[in-house]
């Protein structure tokens, strides 16, 4: 017996049930995220650019600018959460 378990076909054919798949919910979360989630993709891709050279100030500040980008985005998605949770708390 390995690390991997063993899965049967009626596993297989469970894990991809209709019922599995996101709900409304889950899916308005994801896209009141998606900002974040491509800022953080933007961030990356600029570290990743610079991991197999030697760094020039231009690229020190773009990966200075994406850092910035993803912590104002960051503050802004807590700071909606935290209205709509005020909000939804008063009603």
């Amino acid at each position: 017996m390995g690390i991997v378990p063993e899965l049967t076909l009626a596993e297989a054919a469970i894990a991809f049930a209709p019922w599995l798949e996101p709900t409304a919910a889950e899916l308005d979360a994801i896209d009141a995220e998606m900002p974040l989630i491509l800022a953080e993709v933007d961030e990356l891709d600029a570290r990743i650019a610079v991991l197999d050279r030697t760094t020039t100030e231009l690229d020190e500040q773009r990966v200075r600018r994406e850092r910035r980008r993803v912590l104002v985005v960051r503050r802004n998605l807590a700071n909606r959460t935290n209205a709509a949770r005020i909000l939804g708390g008063a009603a």
